[in-house]
């Protein structure tokens, strides 16, 4: 675990005081900078040491075979890995003829800051070579926000003592040796130099690589060019081969005189251009970063985030630690989309190629309800490359011989890439999940031409699958046999609740949008009695329910399993340490199942009902899941359990600052970085929004005194400010003044109905929990904050 010590508390930064190389590896996730394009980790300027080098662009991945012990109908034959392309981080020192290297000589003093609202990577160091050389380094590095395909790095280095011969080398390098990954099967697969070189060009401080993959046929292109600022001579060349280009810059500094290089880079893929379109490309993207100007680029990168947090922005009194760990993650989610346009999410963003790269059912389910109060452009972009690759899920039902269309569970293309179909294809709901984020966005921004664009083929067809695999029995009820929920422990199950519920809303929202869009509907072959058929299964699905202990079976018999037995000797993850044939027909659970459709379809269940289901399946979940602890925190604060929502929340908030599950270095968790700002705005805040309107409840636990979010509602930003007395309500225009005056929220379970400009201050009502806190499995209590 990582401590304070290493990352102290701040509220808008991340500062590593000291270098641990035992810990570089997670520190280059968390240092990881990205703007949904350009993705770059954390590794030292000079290259090494490293955990794992990393540079990617988002959905640029080779193809490998997928192997099975025993193939099957319908089995993926191929899956997809995410590429380290060409690395242009790297500038290394030379003092006098002694490389700057942090394992020798003497490192005095070393420091990196991420910085949130400057959205830079700001590094100083102090150091004496072997030989008595004393230099000072001082970097910045920033992957543009506002320049899709640029990255930039000062390197300013001065002289301390003494003359010194200073030498850097500025180098793009492609197929870098990647280190061997774990037996842990959600780390990546190896790709061994899987860029084969094009062309290669060099110019003065220029120069260009261009590689393709050998199997997906990709070709990718990195540019670099260079300012030199330097009192006195300066030597400079640049040369290029197959896998690298060099810059070398050479001079001599007197003390207190200072070499400051801008390095620009720039960034391109495709699958379809050619290499004098790609190069030229990269080309004009390094003009226009020059144009802009290093303080240019940095000017542009402030604006941005300024802009981001005016309406993104949650504030925590009370608790510093959630405070500078959702801010992080706020700041992640950002980066990880903000110009993805219309490529995936992928589940670690750009961080690192834990999952190989791929994006999951996490995209729609956790990260995207964020971007839609906070980024919402970012979450049309996300789901209309969703709807890009809804051929291929159309062709993958086709497959398995079903209608309509099958989505992937795991894909950086559109493809299914999950070998393992029990906790893959069988985990159907992905469908319904994606179509519950087409019908947020809609709700939640009053823009309905994303629907129409789009959306509306998405939900037909994920609404014709649904038909497809259900079924009536002879009393009438429908059933959905054979699907995985989220929990991955429990697989292959006769009526998932979650799976049921979400089902039952994709196939009314469907109905519905064929409702509003009657004539494209109707182009698509949609008629009225198919539009009843959807109704009727949604009307009559099966929601499993023990009337004898008074509470929701995750699926049909789950509370007639085995339960199961936890000792002292119980080891964590249980997929790595115990076989699927126990776990399958046991008692333990994954992740949140039940309770996140508690979550996502609150309005299906009563109070009373969520309280005992929470008493029940509390003690089920050993949270071997990143998805987990916010859905927890969520449902734990709506039955009163607000001590023990707190705790999840700060699980959830600081799972990679803390590394709490011990594999950040493969990357940073999306979902559950998201999840930290769902666990504060749905848990404390009380938000939900599947009836169709903004309704709040707050509740604070004792330690946090204030908390205060943001929200966008079509057109406006509801700014909502809690204490623990009460809740102050605050309008305003979004910079559109084509909405409405005045807004109506849901508080409490009354409509109130606010003002534009105006702040309307009511009493918070505080909830009694029905039920004593539960308790959990021996050994998976959540975390919980330090004091």
């Amino acid at each position: 675990m990582i401590t304070d010590d290493t990352f102290p508390v701040e509220p808008w930064q991340v500062r590593e005081k000291t270098l641990d190389l035992d810990i570089l590896a997670q520190s280059e996730s968390v240092f990881a900078l990205s703007n949904g394009h350009i993705g770059m980790r954390g590794n030292l300027d000079e290259g090494e040491p490293h955990g794992l080098p990393g540079t990617y662009l988002n959905s640029f991945f080779e193809i490998r075979p997928l192997p099975y012990a025993e193939a099957g109908y319908g089995y993926p034959e191929e899956g997809q890995t995410l590429v380290d392309v060409t690395n242009g981080k790297i500038l290394r020192l030379l003092v006098d003829d002694e490389p700057f290297d942090v394992r020798y000589g003497q490192l005095e003093h070393h420091e990196r800051v991420l910085d949130f609202r400057a959205g830079t990577l700001r590094r100083d160091v102090r150091w004496r070579s072997p030989a008595g050389r004393r230099i000072a380094l001082t970097t910045t590095r920033l992957v543009s926000l506002a320049h899709r395909g640029v990255a930039a790095i000062e390197y300013v280095v001065e002289a301390v003592d003494e003359f010194t011969r200073v030498t850097v080398q500025s180098e793009l390098v492609a197929n870098e040796d990647q280190p061997e990954t774990s037996q842990d099967p959600r780390a990546a697969a190896i790709l061994t130099k899987p860029l084969q070189p094009v062309s290669h060009d060099s110019d003065e401080l220029r120069a260009v690589l261009i590689h393709e993959t050998r199997y997906s046929e990709l070709m990718t292109a990195a540019a670099m060019d260079h300012d030199i600022e330097v009192p006195g001579r300066v030597e400079k060349n640049t040369i290029s081969r197959e896998d690298l280009a060099r810059t070398t810059v050479i001079c001599g500094l007197q003390p207190g005189q200072k070499l400051r290089i801008v390095k620009y880079l720039s960034y391109g893929w495709s699958s379809l251009r050619s290499r004098p379109a790609l190069a030229d490309q990269v080309a004009g993207a390094l003009d226009g970063a020059r144009y802009t100007g290093w303080q240019g680029l940095l000017d542009a990168q402030r604006q941005y985030l300024d802009h981001f947090w005016d309406g993104a922005d949650v504030e925590v009194e009370g608790d510093p630690e959630i405070q500078q760990a959702v801010r992080f993650g706020l700041f992640h989610v950002l980066q990880t989309s903000a110009r993805a346009e219309r490529r995936a999410i992928p589940g670690k963003g750009l961080t690192g190629t834990g999952y190989d790269g791929h994006a999951f059912w996490d995209t729609e389910g956790f990260v995207l309800p964020v971007l839609t109060y906070t980024q919402p452009n970012a979450a049309a972009d996300a789901l209309r490359w969703r709807a890009s690759t809804l051929d291929l899920a159309r062709q993958r039902a086709r497959e398995l011989d079903l209608e309509g269309a099958a989505f992937p569970w795991r894909t950086i293309r559109g493809q299914e890439c999950s070998a393992y179909w029990p906790a893959g294809t069988a985990a159907w709901h992905v469908n319904a999940d994606i179509a519950a984020a087409f019908e947020r966005y809609r709700i939640v921004t009053g823009d309905e031409s994303l629907e129409a664009d789009c959306g509306l083929q998405v939900l037909i067809e994920t609404a014709r699958l649904w038909l497809s695999l259900g079924h009536h029995d002879r009393h009438g009820a429908w059933h959905l046999d054979g699907v995985t929920g989220p929990d991955e422990y429990t697989a292959v199950v006769r009526d998932n609740v979650f799976t049921n519920l979400m089902a039952a809303h994709n196939l009314r929202v469907a109905a519905d949008a064929c409702n509003r869009h009657s004539e494209a509907s109707r182009a698509l072959g949609v008629t009225t009695e198919e539009i009843a058929a959807w109704r009727d299964a949604a009307d009559t699905v099966n929601v499993p329910f023990d009337q004898g202990l008074g509470v929701h079976q995750q699926c049909e018999g789950f509370t007639t399993f085995k339960e199961w037995e936890f000792t002292d000797e119980t080891q964590f993850p249980l997929l790595l340490h115990e076989s699927y044939v126990r776990l399958y027909p046991a008692q333990v659970i994954k992740q949140a199942d039940l309770i996140l459709a508690m979550h996502w379809r609150s309005h299906s269940f009563t109070a009373e009902q969520k309280a005992r289901n929470v008493d029940y399946y509390e003690p089920r979940m050993v949270r071997d899941s990143s998805l987990s602890a916010c859905t927890q925190a969520v449902l734990c604060a709506e039955v009163g359990h607000l001590e023990l929502a707190h705790a999840y929340a700060y699980e959830a908030a600081a799972i990679d600052l803390r590394d709490l599950h011990h594999n950040t270095k493969d990357g940073l968790h999306m979902a559950s970085l998201a999840g930290a700002w769902i666990a504060l705005v749905a848990g404390f805040g009380g938000l939900r929004d599947d009836d169709g309107v903004p309704e709040l409840d707050p509740q604070l636990p004792e330690e946090i005194v204030r908390l205060r979010f943001r929200l966008r509602w079509k057109g406006l930003r509801l700014i909502v400010d809690v204490t623990h007395d009460e809740v102050r309500y605050t309008v305003e225009y979004n910079g559109d003044d084509t909405v409405d005056d005045a807004l109506t929220i849901r508080h409490a379970g009354a409509d109130l109905t606010l003002t534009v400009g105006h702040t309307r201050a009511v009493p918070l009502q505080p909830r009694r929990a029905l039920l004593p806190a539960p308790s959990q499995p021996p050994g998976c209590s959540p975390q919980r904050r330090r004091g």
